[in-house]
């Protein structure tokens, strides 16, 4: 073995093809931070815009943005709601004249400078009641910030306006007579958590090419990718190089659809984050269903006719561009559920942009997954390394059949999680209904008719819900932790206890990764309890409109998200990469109780 890559290094094709990945492994131990002094700074959204809420009458409320220079509010991204104890209020909002502005971001629009003062106006007469305002703006240097809530609790009797929603008030809530100050709930909070870089269009372009890169590395994406690279041992270099092309395209189509289905969301007031397909059980089931199918094909048991059920063999690598196209977007779906590192700011930022900025960052990240394929299909030299054909490929191919079949077990987990344990198990009879369906369509009519009846069969099994577990979050899974909630973060920092937030998913395998290796260890045990740090646990396996809000309030689209807060209320908040290690896990809790000594 020594003596073979002595041999293969001494190839200067292949030395030169090493040296080209330097520059690539380098740029992880860059240190950014000297770019900084190019990149404008730009105050936290609670600074830039300060918002007052006020009763003018029973049934009038005066709302009132102090808008620092330089940055401005749109006109039609107000948008406002109001509900008590009866329900929700109607209400109608006047706005005051507002300036003509040709937006780069939203074209011709109407905006605020320096203030915004609106009248909301209800049908009826209210009680104690829930406000929530939304607004959104932009800085004339160039950023745009994501949609901002903030939230109220009015008293119609009294005129008492104080921040937050009822009943979780505490008294170290803000409250004025009549008047809102700036809200400063650390769970809920605008401003981000302290980063060490911040991200432009061009360093979140070259973040979100990387992290494309990193994400081939998944492990439920590599059997997919496996297949496509056995056709390369064989067969026209023409026609591998189509077929790249077809695979790249397949790959950046999927990731701008993903995106664009997830700006749209978003816009409708949806606070869901990268992902977010995974936090629905029948998507869940419908990948199980395929990932089944698809190894059922690897392992002969069934073989597909034309059509659309050619997906299968295609995605084997027999197929000719479709094939290529849809293994493209099938590596897509699995690779989504979590982003690699360098994607997180590079999502953030894309996510809080105009949609023509977002979806070039998501074409760059369709490039870099896609970029170690192409490159691969135009290196003579790297495909020479591959062994010459053989039964060795139909081996191959019917071992990573198996890969496939645990990929389908981990989701029919995950569903299980989501809705329970019934519906995984109705899931589970119904796989076996799928095998048999697919294994009997070959053949006669009547043959087909019952494959058909039985896959029918099949997806009704898999659309079954049944009670879902009410004691299945993460942090009841492990000792040592606590379910996030905003009250309960709030009263933690009140006390002056630091605290380290896990927003976390069973989906998420970059996060199942982090807890396996660092998280859930007795060295990080022991570390969280000589630092007096906090451990909560977001579960984000189900959507939860407040997970997400949380996710977004620190300027990330995605998880894992991992926020420390030391113990001084007066700090900001700082993020942890997404890949830990102990180390940095432990150099993390041992500044946040630093500053919990300092405080003592």
């Amino acid at each position: 073995m020594p003596n073979t890559l002595t041999t293969l290094l001494k190839l200067p094709r292949t030395s030169a093809l090493l040296l080209a990945l330097v520059p690539l492994l380098a740029v992880a131990q860059i240190d950014l931070s000297a770019f900084r002094s190019s990149t404008p700074e730009f105050l936290p959204v609670e600074e830039a815009y300060q918002l007052e809420v006020e009763q003018s009458d029973p049934q009038t409320l005066r709302l009132y943005w102090q808008i620092t220079e330089g940055y401005y509010l749109y006109q039609h991204q107000f948008k406002v709601t109001l509900e008590d104890s009866g329900g929700a209020v109607g209400t109608a909002l006047k706005f005051p004249q507002a300036k003509q502005k040709v937006d780069e971001f939203f074209g011709d629009v109407q905006v605020y400078y320096q203030s915004a003062d609106l009248s909301l106006t209800t049908e009826r007469m209210f009680g104690t009641a829930k406000l929530a305002v939304t607004s959104q703006g932009c800085a004339d240097a160039g950023l745009c910030y994501p949609p901002n809530t903030e939230i109220f609790t009015i008293d119609g009797a009294t005129g008492l306006v104080t921040i937050g929603e009822p009943p979780s008030l505490t008294a170290a809530s803000a409250q004025t007579n009549g008047k809102a100050g700036v809200k400063n709930a650390p769970a809920t909070e605008s401003a981000q958590a302290e980063e060490p870089l911040g991200t432009t269009l061009l360093s979140a372009l070259l973040f979100a090419f990387l992290g494309g890169i990193i994400l081939n590395t998944m492990p439920c994406v590599f059997p997919i990718l496996s297949l496509k690279v056995l056709s390369f041992a064989t067969g026209d270099p023409a026609k591998h190089h189509r077929h790249t092309w077809w695979y790249l395209v397949g790959v950046i189509v999927s990731f701008v659809s993903i995106a664009g289905a997830l700006i749209a969301l978003q816009n409708a007031g949806q606070l869901i984050g990268w992902g977010f397909q995974l936090q629905s059980p029948g998507f869940v089931i419908g990948l199980a269903y395929l990932f089944t199918a698809m190894g059922l094909s690897l392992s002969g048991v069934v073989h597909f006719g034309s059509g659309l059920m050619n997906l299968g063999g295609t995605l084997a690598g027999q197929g000719g561009s479709k094939g290529s196209f849809f293994t493209g977007v099938l590596a897509v779906l699995v690779a989504s559920p979590c982003t690699a590192p360098f994607m997180g700011s590079a999502l953030g930022f894309a996510l809080t942009q105009p949609a023509v900025i977002a979806l070039s960052v998501f074409v760059a990240l369709g490039a870099g997954m896609a970029a170690p394929m192409v490159l691969l299909s135009y290196s003579s030299t790297a495909r020479q390394l591959l062994p010459k054909p053989g039964q060795w490929m139909e081996t191959l191919k019917e071992l990573l059949a198996f890969p496939l079949y645990a990929t389908a077990v981990w989701l029919l987990w995950v569903a299980g999680k989501q809705a329970g344990i019934d519906t995984m198990a109705s899931a589970l009879g119904g796989l076996i209904f799928l095998a048999l369906g697919l294994y009997l369509y070959r053949g006669s009519l009547t043959r087909r008719v019952i494959a058909i009846a039985f896959i029918g069969i099949a997806l009704a099994m898999g659309g079954y819900r049944g009670p879902t577990n009410n004691n299945g979050s993460i942090a009841t899974r492990h000792e040592g932790t606590i379910n996030w909630s905003t009250d309960t973060l709030s009263k933690l920092r009140t006390e002056g206890i630091p605290v380290f937030v896990d927003v976390t998913a069973d989906w998420c395998i970059t996060c199942l990764a982090n807890e396996k290796a660092v998280l859930f260890t007795d060295r990080a045990r022991a570390a969280f309890d000589d630092s007096g740090v906090t451990y909560m646990v977001a579960d984000w396996t189900n959507y939860d409109d407040d997970i997400g809000a949380f996710v977004k309030s620190h300027g990330r689209n995605g998880i894992p998200l991992y926020v420390m807060y030391p113990a001084d209320p007066n700090q900001k908040p700082f993020l942890l990469p997404q890949l830990l290690t102990p180390s940095i896990l432990e150099d993390a809790l041992t500044r946040a109780s630093a500053s919990s000594a300092l405080i003592r």
